[in-house]
This record gives structure tokens, sequence and C-alpha cells, in this order.
């Protein structure tokens, strides 16, 4: 784990550039974008299906989210937006899918905090993620819960590390893949503990709930909108909250930082991507249709109901919040 062991516990882990983006806070931005002429380009467009590239396993939050996204647009724009999943390589393998498609409009990508980590985790990887990409909008943010397996006999975070460390290496943790926000966020506090406990990555986020709900691992970090139905029904126990605040998903979940782990702040949050080239007409449509629908009462009431914050900035504070 050596991209961690140099950084205090309170410090993010890919430098202050990515500290911004993976511990995001409530952006005072606004959510309607300014309407301006279209010209023939996007009159003209779209005339066929959309591709929407999500990099994550089905059933994820970037997959809900997108999911969201995808039905509005279509809905407004009078095309299928058809939600594909590209999982693999912490999300490169979807993403550098998008960065090679043409910048016409056809294939947008959305993206969560590894868009900001990967470059630091990963020798190498085969595009650039600011260069290859036009923003459209940042769309939510959410804290993660730290969940275990009911027969752990660990209600709170404190039970927890006690429990690790008497146990040292006896314990294991599953995230969505290696490197990406939830396994980070562990380490995080296997830092700060100073805990021995294992990490098994997934290939997303619906394996490993599915083998936390089984027993096959014990702990682990997941976004609220996957792991909030899980929670509710018993099959998981949720015993904090990543954010600096409580969710008013489960308003009586303490945070990690009024846990024991002072300064503590981790929020997932996903975004909107297209292809570099894009005609800046097709990229102010699409915000405009991605900041409508993301505001229909449908979708507010369901992202607040699991205590996910809407933001769906225009492009120019994405940009902004992306350098």
């Amino acid at each position: 784990m050596t991209p961690y062991r140099a950084l205090p516990p309170h410090r993010s882990l890919a430098g202050a550039r990515s500290r911004r983006m993976l511990a995001v806070a409530p952006l005072a931005v606004a959510t309607l974008v300014t309407c301006l002429p279209l010209t023939a380009t996007a009159q003209a467009w779209p005339t066929r299906a959309i591709r929407m590239v999500v990099p994550f396993a089905a059933g994820g939050g970037a997959d809900i989210v997108g999911r969201a996204v995808a039905q509005k647009l279509a809905e407004s724009l009078g095309q299928q937006v058809i939600v594909d999943n590209r999982a693999g390589a912490a999300g490169n393998i979807g993403t550098e899918l998008v960065a090679r498609a043409p910048g016409d409009g056809y294939t947008l990508l959305i993206i969560g905090p590894n868009h900001a980590t990967n470059p630091f985790l990963f020798r190498k990887i085969p595009f650039d993620p600011i260069k290859d990409f036009e923003p459209v909008s940042l769309l939510t943010s959410a804290p993660y819960l730290l969940v275990v397996h009911p027969s752990l006999p660990a209600r709170t975070l404190k039970d927890l590390i006690a429990l690790a460390l008497s146990k040292p290496g006896q314990l294991n943790y599953g995230s969505a893949g290696n490197g990406s926000a939830g396994h980070l966020g562990m380490e995080l506090i296997k830092i700060s503990a100073k805990l021995d406990i294992q990490h098994v990555p997934y290939k997303g986020s619906p394996p490993f709930l599915s083998d936390l709900i089984g027993g096959q691992v014990v702990a682990g970090y997941d976004n609220v909108l996957s792991s909030a139905p899980h929670i509710r029904s018993g099959r998981l126990r949720a015993i904090a909250v990543s954010g600096a605040k409580r969710t008013p998903a489960f308003p009586d979940l303490p945070t990690v930082a009024e846990s024991g782990i002072p300064g503590y702040d981790v929020t997932v949050w996903q975004g909107l991507l297209a292809p570099a080239g894009t005609p800046r007409d097709i990229l102010t449509r699409l915000a405009t249709e991605t900041a409508a629908g993301m505001q229909r009462a449908d979708v507010r009431e369901r992202m607040t109901a699991l205590g996910v914050e809407i933001i769906a900035a225009p492009p120019a504070a994405f940009a902004t919040f992306l350098s």
C-alpha cells in the first residue's frame, strides 16, 4: 500500500487535486444552465440512440445515477439512451472506450472518484482524464456507509476497531475494486486506527455486496444508493457514515469523525462527461436537459430518500471541479 504510507490520517490520498474530487463539500453552484441559442448542430442532434457508458458493474451507485440520468435524457431528447456497463480496471476500461469514441454527442460517460485517483494508482492509463473529455455536469454527491455482516459483534466503529485489534490479520473487508473510493476510504481507517485487516477487491459493488450479505467478507464501504435497501431489510448493519455530516437517509447513524477519527471526510460523487471535441452547442443542450431531469420530482424524491445530494452543476463549474 505504498501510496498511503507517508500520509497523515486526515489528509487525502492523492494530493490536493484528488482530495477536492474524492471528498466533496456541497457546491454552491447553480443547477440551471443558461439556455444559449442552438446552432444547426444541436438542432439536428440527436437523430439516433445515445450510448451512456458506466465503467462499473450494474447495480452500483454509478449505475443507479447513470440510469436515472439516461431515463430523463431519453424523455427530453426523444431518443433512446442506452446504458452500457463496461466494468474493469477500476473504471479504466469503460473510460478508455469513451476517450476513443467520436466527439459527436452519441457517446457519454458516467464517472466518479476513480477518475481522479486512477492516475495516481496505476503506472500508466491509456487516456488523459482531462484532455480526452468534455465536462457536461457534476451530478450528485453522497457519503459512503460503513456496513458489516449482522453476525459480526460490532455495532459501532469503535467496536469494529476493538475487534480488529484483538484479532490482527483475521478480519477482512471488501470493496468494489482496487483503487475504488471505498477501498481508499477503508485504508484511511486502517492507517488511522493501525489495523491489520485484509482487503478483498471485487469487480464492482454488486458482487461485493453479495459476498458481504453471504458472510464471505465481514465489512466494507458501499454507496448509500446500493446498500440502503439491504440495511433496511436487516441483511446488513450500518455502523458509520463516511461524510462530514450525517445522512438524512439514516439520521441516527454517526459519522466516522464522530466515532473517533477526527477530520475524516470521504464522499463519493458522480459526473457526466463526453469525448473531447464534442460540439459546444451539444454539450450545452446535454447540460441543460440533464439539469432539468435531475430536478424532476421523482428523481429528487428518490435521491433525497437515499441521502444523495443532487448538484447538477453546469459544464464550467464541473471543469473547475475537475481541474
